[in-house]
């Protein structure tokens, strides 16, 4: 039961870069992916929620996964491509799509969002996906995104679900639900943190690694924490976590992407912090937050 695939250490939900007139800078999105790699991420998700999916064309969206998988596969990298929606026919249609990307080794699958179906029906919905998809599941559970969090019965019984590789728990801290499941799962189940403050804690109790936005920034050492925590490092594992925290709070003082795009222009390293609607950019304050978080890092 379960899945062969355990998704582990750092992985980047990568931004899509924008050009000065709006396009998609497919060029700078390939520089960005080659350095998160090179800085020791484990692999990236593509058309994940910092990438802004829902605001890209179907012709921009191929490009992007076309884009990201090609570096991956130069690099041997993990390649996790983000295929949930609101509707099961449609998951499914995503998910099969899937089968054309010969780099890619997961879904990033989210909690069927605004139509708040219950528990038992989320399950349900994973499971028939996972029953036509070409490659396995990771379950995204962000409640605060989605209206509806999936407990740890539920997780439970996704963990004993046939190409089901795990979770991305982003929940807003370790709360009874995480750590049961950890306790319960973990030589099974992948759990990968999602709030990226609570990434060390989560690694310490037995989670696998993280998708973490905030590893755009600074990847190296957001690598270090998290093999830290998994190998038992546990005072400079902590001695990273609180250097970083500034700056994850930082990233998310305002709706994401905007503040990590922000940052990653004050680098240089992408041409625009530009997001798109209705999305809104950066605020100055938040830039200038993010700056001397940077500066202190």
């Amino acid at each position: 039961m379960g899945s062969d695939f355990r998704p582990s250490g750092v992985l980047v939900p990568l931004v899509t870069p924008f050009a000065d007139h709006g396009s998609v800078d497919l060029d700078c999105l390939e520089s960005l992916t080659t350095a998160v790699i090179r800085d020791g991420a484990n692999g990236v998700v593509a058309l994940a929620t910092t990438g802004e999916p829902h605001m890209l064309t179907d012709t921009e969206r191929a490009a992007v996964v076309d884009t990201i998988g090609r570096v991956c596969a130069e690099h041997d990298a993990t390649l996790i491509v983000g295929a949930g929606s609101n509707d099961t026919r449609t998951t499914i249609d995503l998910h099969e799509r899937l089968a054309d990307i010969p780099s890619v080794r997961a879904s990033l699958a989210v909690v069927p969002y605004y139509v708040r179906p219950t528990e038992s029906a989320v399950v349900r919905h994973f499971q028939v996906v996972a029953e036509r998809s070409p490659v396995p599941l990771v379950v995204y559970n962000i409640p605060y995104r989605t209206g509806r969090g999936l407990g740890a019965q539920a997780l439970l019984e996704l963990a004993a679900t046939d190409n089901v590789a795990g979770v991305k728990q982003a929940v807003g801290g370790i709360d009874v639900d995480t750590l049961i499941v950890l306790a319960e799962a973990a030589e099974r189940f992948a759990m990968l943190g999602g709030d990226d403050a609570f990434l060390y804690p989560l690694v310490l109790m037995g989670g696998t690694g993280a998708i973490a936005a905030s590893a755009h920034l600074c990847t190296e050492r957001f690598v270090r924490m998290i093999e830290c925590g998994r190998n038992g490092a546990v005072a400079e594992g902590r001695s990273h976590a609180e250097v970083l925290l500034p700056l994850v709070r930082a990233l998310f003082a305002e709706p994401s992407p905007a503040v990590i795009k922000a940052a990653l222009h004050l680098e240089g390293r992408i041409p625009t912090p530009d997001v798109r609607m209705p999305m809104s950019a950066a605020s100055p304050e938040a830039v200038e937050r993010v700056r001397l978080a940077l500066c202190a890092v």
